[in-house]
């Protein structure tokens, strides 16, 4: 009897590893670029930036594509400028594994490419109350890197601060509410607390630190010594210098520590983390191909009920509400972008190359409208 169950849990085994060999050869495999399809002609046309299948920039193409209908709750924006994030490599590359579930497995289900925009609204649905043409906007639409794109009215849209160009709103979205729900919702960041940024001179980065400022917080910046000025400028009260000195191995405690770097491990950061406080872990520079930024978390989490801190992961959610509060902070001149380069259209995959290396001094814009 003993032995027919060892048999049968041995098969059982073997299934489970052959099904899982072989959903990774199907969900890491990537199929070959599709052709595009015949240009669109005519004033109903316009230009967008194309991935038709998973790689390297290389494979990234400028089409012409037809103007869309819009649907009564549609709004049609022209895009005046939009940024690059890392979320856009990501989808470019097809990894981690895990995102072509939703994705696609073997190609994209959708070539539109960009994520943050800001620009005039130019044409609305029949059932649109919120926006009306002439609107200057900025959000998060799928398809960014193009002339036009096309949201929901009730989407992730908001209209655009009135002291920001439209490539310095297009830079706020996804990294700017990225830095304001890790402080506020995360962290809940209150007066008079310490709080430390680890990647300060990034994308969000940049913003963590002014926002932690708005909200009264005192702030250790963590970058570069060549970016030290600039994270003063924007706020910081002290500057650490990773290359000379490791933060976790000094004398401060924090209440807070946002970690948008991942270089140290969580027991050194919670060393120099208050007893009652909290680690938020927003990303890391080693990504696992298959979990993605998912594996610092997870083990965030199996490390959670045996510590007195607390530790938070964060998965950020555009939506109108907070491009709101991004623009009143910008209104009041808490929140400026810092823009790193500048690139066009036909330069995507340049400024996709240009991110993927690293070394950003806050966002990289593509300007679509000069």
């Amino acid at each position: 009897m003993y032995r027919l169950f060892a048999k049968i849990l041995a098969g059982l085994i073997a299934t489970v590893v052959l099904a899982v060999g072989a959903l990774a050869l199907v969900v890491s495999y990537n199929a070959a670029c599709e052709p595009p399809p015949p240009a669109a002609d005519g004033a109903s046309s316009f230009t967008a930036v194309m991935q038709r299948c998973y790689g390297d920039a290389d494979i990234i193409t400028v089409e012409t594509v037809a103007k869309p209908e819009l649907a009564e709750s549609d709004v049609l924006v022209r895009v005046h400028a939009a940024s690059v994030n890392p979320l856009d490599k990501h989808f470019l590359h097809g990894t981690p594994y895990l995102l072509r579930l939703v994705n696609g497995l073997n190609a994209p289900q959708s070539p539109r490419m960009g994520a943050d925009f800001a620009g005039v609204v130019e044409a609305v649905g029949s059932g649109v109350t919120r926006f009306e043409p002439g609107d200057a906007v900025f959000g998060v639409a799928n398809g960014a890197f193009a002339e036009y794109v096309v949201r929901s009215e009730t989407g992730g849209m908001a209209l655009k601060p009135a002291n920001l160009s439209f490539e310095q709103a297009a830079a706020l979205p996804v990294a700017a509410i990225t830095a304001l729900q890790a402080l506020r919702d995360k962290a809940q960041v209150q007066p008079g607390q310490h709080v430390l940024i680890n990647g300060a001179s990034g994308g969000v980065g940049s913003y963590a630190v002014q926002l932690a400022k708005a909200m009264g917080a005192t702030v250790t910046a963590v970058c570069s010594g060549r970016n030290a000025e600039l994270v003063r400028a924007l706020g910081a009260d002290r500057v650490i210098d990773y290359t000379q000195q490791n933060y976790t191995e000094g004398d401060t405690r924090y209440h807070a520590i946002i970690d948008m770097v991942g270089n140290h491990a969580i027991s050194d950061i919670l060393g120099v983390t208050e007893p009652d406080g909290v680690l938020v872990l927003v990303g890391s520079m080693k990504i696992d191909p298959w979990w993605g930024p998912l594996a610092r978390p997870l083990h965030a989490v199996v490390r959670s009920p045996f510590v007195s801190q607390r530790l938070e992961s964060l998965l950020a959610m555009t939506t109108a509400e907070d491009l709101r509060a991004l623009a009143r902070y910008a209104d009041a001149g808490q929140l400026t972008p810092v823009i790193d380069q500048r690139f066009t259209l036909a330069e995507v995959p340049e400024a996709i190359r240009y991110l993927e290396r690293g070394r950003t001094r806050g966002k990289v814009v593509v300007s679509v409208v000069p």
